[in-house]
């Protein structure tokens, strides 16, 4: 079939369902991917070449939209006639797992699919209670994105690679009316992998228990990195009060003094449409880690694969996971979508991209919010937000993240108590 055709139906076929008239060993194998992670022209060049090499598979993409796609894919996952393999955020894997929709994964993640070497920002969330359901597919995450030309007036030759030298260039960085970084108040993703590099959590499973969360903040490793966090957004003008997209940074990088922002590579495209004379002087590096030994943590955002437990076909549908998470694919992928590979051994396929390398660098050591089926929950009416903006404003770090753990203890409670 078609990718025309197949985008082009709107009555839902049955999963891996026999074409009528094309004989009975023919299976249509229907996949749901989120638009904008994979180009209309890289979703052609797989679905010819799948078909070709699976002479009784045809594939069904259909385009979803991210808005409202966790009902649908609840609805979808119980349907009998629902899809076969649908792409996820990472960190939704566990609510639909908790739920009982999804295939289990492991022999195939450790047979055939390499899992030794995937991302573990992406592996760890497509894990549950010991087995894999969900398939790493691409990744993103964060950098430091600087203005060359203020780094050079500074007198800074290379990036930081510690962090230590980080908040020394920075402090260097902010003088003369400039900002030597805009970091909004309640960047909590950027928080997350301070607190992560210092060796605390967001949120841990109860000892001795299985699926009890407990808001964790409160650690010594975690008040260590707010810490950080707060040493560092001081060096700028970010709101106390805000997040990243308050307003968005990308137009608060474009005026031209400020030196660097913590975004994904790919926000250097609206500051440049922003401020075309800043083409040409950006540049990217990794989050510094607390050594030069490896990068710091960072949050790893981005998709896993998913079979649904009522497929009519699950070979057709692994099939299909297994060529979108090969390596042959990973590669187009990347470079086609400026994405990193599911893979550490691919990061390879994107070393010409300087903003795509730092981000790969980086996602070597990513991160996922805590594997719980309720984390949406904490995510909706974030207390992380609310206790950084206090902390910035000069609350008592110890008060404030007792607080916020209780909140994260309270939505993480599947008991309803």
């Amino acid at each position: 079939m078609s990718l025309s055709l197949a985008l082009a139906v709107t009555v839902l076929l049955p999963g891996c369902s026999v074409l009528p008239g094309a004989g009975e060993d023919r299976q249509t194998v229907t996949v749901w991917l989120m638009r904008g992670s994979a180009s209309a022209e890289f979703i052609e060049r797989f679905t010819e070449d799948f078909e070709k090499q699976n002479g009784d598979i045809d594939l069904d993409i259909r385009l979803q939209e991210w808005t409202g796609i966790g009902d649908k894919v609840k609805a979808g996952l119980k349907a009998e006639d629902g899809p076969d393999v649908i792409e996820v955020g990472n960190t939704q894997v566990a609510q639909y797992v908790d739920e009982g929709g999804l295939y289990d994964l492991t022999l195939e993640s450790a047979r055939d699919l390499g899992m030794k070497d995937w991302l573990p920002g992406l592996a760890e969330p497509g894990r549950y209670n010991g087995s894999q359901y969900g398939i790493p597919w691409y990744a993103a995450n964060r950098v430091v994105i600087y203005n060359k030309d203020l780094f050079a007036q500074a007198g800074i030759d290379e990036p930081p690679t510690t962090r230590a030298q980080w908040i020394a260039d920075t402090q260097r960085l902010n003088s003369g009316g400039n900002q030597g970084i805009y970091l909004a108040g309640q960047d909590w993703y950027t928080l997350a992998g301070f607190i992560w590099d210092e060796g605390g959590e967001l949120a841990t499973e109860a000892e001795g228990t299985r699926g009890v969360w407990e808001g964790s903040l409160h650690s010594a490793a975690a008040l260590r990195g707010m810490e950080f966090y707060r040493q560092l957004q001081a060096l700028g003008e970010g709101p106390r009060d805000a997040d990243e997209e308050h307003p968005p940074q990308a137009g608060v990088f474009a005026k031209g003094d400020v030196a660097q922002i913590v975004a994904v590579p790919g926000t250097a495209r609206a500051i440049e449409e922003k401020n075309p004379e800043l083409k040409g002087k950006l540049g990217y590096f990794p989050i510094p880690g607390k050594t030069a030994a490896k990068p710091g943590a960072v949050f790893t955002g981005g998709s896993d694969l998913v079979v649904r437990g009522k497929t009519g076909d699950r070979r057709s549908a692994v099939a299909v996971i297994e060529a979108l998470a090969g390596k042959k694919w990973q590669k187009d992928l990347a470079r086609t979508m400026n994405y990193v590979p599911n893979k550490t051994t691919l990061a390879s396929a994107v070393a010409g991209e300087e903003g795509i390398a730092a981000m790969a660098a980086g996602a070597a050591h990513g991160r996922a919010t805590p594997a719980s089926p309720q984390w949406a929950a904490v995510e909706a009416d974030n207390p992380i937000k609310a206790y950084m903006s206090k902390v910035l404003a000069g609350s008592d770090p110890k008060t404030e993240a007792k607080a916020a753990s209780r909140r994260i203890t309270e939505e993480l409670d599947v008991s309803g108590s």
